[in-house]
């Protein structure tokens, strides 16, 4: 919910607009705040970036898997590989490094989330007849991507946390914003002319959200 500014007529003193609201629709809160609590414990559950711990990766649950860098001298590196129950993402350290795991991880994200969105890019901009002037990849807290009228995109790397199908549909999005500013009827058609499954692709995000931005956060116990 957002208030508007105190300068709006009727809104100089909103304390009591917020607790009307809040009244009205207490159930629909609560309700909301219960599955925040849900997906905060089983964030906890899965540990995150730890040897043995969980995250998500491309949709799918992967098994952290940490261990020593076999040669000598080398950068540490990561590897999804599939195990024998689970596919998981494989951190072999290098002699002498210091980053926290998390911060080995998000590199690594990043890197495959450039790879992802450029691909996505590639296949969509031309059939949108929009070129994108810049593409920024980010960590923002608010939104999964966003569009400037002079053509520069920014997407969030923790798009590759997600569903392939979700990561397009964003893409998809932003490059249609480079014709249809605004999310008016035109705008919709431009989505679900490239991504028919744009509404359920955007409802996995909202539900898988918090999932996303706490996938790195280290165990309670490590701090």
């Amino acid at each position: 919910m957002s208030v508007p500014p105190p300068t709006r007529r009727g809104w100089a003193r909103p304390e009591g607009h917020v607790e009307a609201f809040l009244r009205e629709r207490e159930a629909w809160v609560l309700r909301h705040l219960d599955g925040l609590a849900r997906e905060r414990d089983a964030a906890r559950v899965r540990g995150g970036a730890r040897d043995g711990g969980q995250m998500l990766y491309r949709g799918q649950l992967h098994r952290v898997r940490v261990r020593p860098n076999a040669v000598a001298g080398r950068r540490s590196t990561v590897e999804r590989s599939g195990g024998d129950a689970e596919d998981e993402l494989v951190i072999s350290l290098g002699t002498g490094e210091r980053r926290p795991l998390e911060r080995i991880l998000a590199a690594w994200l990043r890197e495959r989330a450039s790879e992802a969105i450029d691909a996505a890019l590639q296949v969509h901009a031309g059939a949108l007849s929009v070129r994108p002037t810049k593409v920024d990849i980010r960590d923002p807290r608010s939104r999964w991507g966003s569009a400037l009228r002079n053509g520069r995109l920014m997407f969030s790397w923790r798009l590759v946390l997600a569903p392939p199908a979700s990561l397009e549909t964003v893409v998809v999005h932003e490059l249609a914003h480079l014709r249809a500013f605004g999310h008016g009827p035109g705008f919709w058609a431009l989505v679900a002319s490239r991504r028919p499954s744009h509404l359920a692709d955007r409802a996995w995000l909202r539900r898988n959200s918090h999932a996303l931005h706490s996938a790195l956060d280290p165990a309670p116990d490590e701090g």
